[in-house]
């Protein structure tokens, strides 16, 4: 995934929290808000693991897996969307016995949610 097309700055990150909406599973929580200047735009992703999931290398770990299975399934997410993927505590151990797959299906789980 491209550094454009990624949420960087707090102030995006508070727009989505603030004005967005969100959806969760047990592992992952989607928050996500449509951008009116880009309606048709690349969808940007910003990533949120907290410390609680785990040290500096796992939290690393965890991104690399979401921002790998957000590229996957990129085809299904809606264009002119700003979205906030927030790990949850716990998702450290099913993602290294389970593997790349769960993790992918866990984002497809939540980005459903959000499309209904």
């Amino acid at each position: 995934m491209e550094r454009r097309y990624r949420l960087s700055r707090s102030r995006d990150f508070d727009a989505v929290y603030r004005r967005g909406w969100s959806v969760s599973t047990r592992f992952l929580t989607l928050h996500w808000f449509p951008r009116e200047s880009d309606e048709e735009g690349v969808p940007r992703l910003g990533l949120a693991v907290p410390k609680g999931v785990g040290t500096a290398v796992t939290r690393n770990r965890i991104k690399r897996q979401l921002r790998a299975a957000w590229q996957e399934l990129a085809d299904t997410v809606p264009a002119g969307r700003d979205y906030v993927l927030a790990a949850r505590p716990g998702i450290v151990e099913p993602a290294q016995a389970r593997g790349h797959d769960w993790i992918v299906h866990e984002v497809a789980v939540v980005l459903g949610k959000a499309a209904a």
